[in-house]
């Protein structure tokens, strides 16, 4: 196993060619909207037919995880992280590079920025409310200034996304406060969580700190929603990578190298029998 690392390269200068749609004013009024309320939503964006995709190449690994580890109920009844094999049809460039995505998280968390994490959330029928939670704890727990923002979460779903098939809800700008802060406020009613429904094509993009949880999914149908890591290039996160397959490595743009830089090459994907990320909220 390697690391996936070019320490000499450095990411192509100039504005990247973003779709005429996403002119850099919005791209600037998303990424604060993602630095006041703690994420943004861009309507239509990805590919139907690319999702419809991933979400048939989806199914049989939800169902093998759920007959391995159905019983671990780690993320709440009912509901089930899967990490995403990196190939196709889910290493696909148009997804983890598209230009305004990428232009979002440089924003936010540097030109520099690392991709860490390919998975998905999928609460079935039966699924509860989880606790409210950050996906990371404080860079500095001993005081009480929250920092600019070093992880965030691309989210996008492979069905649309209800008030009864389970949306996640959030707080607005409650990453901008200690944990504890933002519960009081809550129970204050000074601010509320807010169910975020997404039609398929929509992807949100999150400061991972905002307080949230699932919601339960009532029909009969799972809803699995994707999420991309993208972090601040120091940040190490041990419970989460992406195995990158070595054949993989000739298909990969120069951009895609630098993204992917600190995960582990791999002849082939390992089996693994348990999900590494099994501690998620903070």
């Amino acid at each position: 196993m390697t690391a996936l690392y070019h320490p000499h390269h450095q990411p192509q200068q100039g504005q990247p060619n973003l779709d005429q749609h996403y002119p850099a004013a919005l791209i600037q009024s998303l990424t604060q909207a993602v630095l006041q309320d703690g994420f943004c939503v861009l309507r239509n964006h990805f590919s139907r037919e690319i999702l419809q995709a991933w979400h048939q190449a989806f199914t049989p690994l939800l169902e093998d995880h759920i007959a391995r580890e159905g019983d671990r109920q780690n993320r709440g009844a009912e509901r089930y992280y899967v990490t995403l094999p990196f190939t196709a049809p889910f290493a696909n460039p148009k997804i983890f590079e598209d230009e305004v995505v990428l232009a979002i998280v440089a924003g936010l968390v540097g030109e520099d920025a690392v991709m860490c994490q390919l998975a998905t959330d999928t609460p079935l029928l039966g699924s509860d409310y989880q606790a409210i939670h950050r996906d990371a704890p404080p860079l500095f727990p001993e005081i009480p200034q929250e920092t600019p923002p070093f992880q965030l979460a691309v989210n996008f779903p492979l069905v649309d996304v209800t008030l009864e098939n389970g949306p996640f809800e959030v707080a607005r700008g409650t990453h901008l406060m200690t944990k504890e802060e933002g519960l009081r406020r809550l129970e204050a009613g000074e601010v509320q969580l807010e169910p975020i429904t997404l039609n398929l094509g929509d992807v949100m993009i999150r400061d991972v700190r905002g307080l949230h949880r699932g919601t339960p999914n009532r029909t009969q149908t799972p809803r699995p929603m994707v999420v991309i890591g993208y972090s601040r290039r120091w940040l190490f996160r041990p419970e989460v990578s992406i195995q990158i397959p070595h054949p993989m490595l000739d298909t990969l743009s120069d951009r895609a190298r630098h993204l992917l830089r600190f995960n582990p090459v791999v002849e082939s994907l390992n089996d693994q029998s348990t999900e590494i990320y099994q501690s998620y909220a903070y």
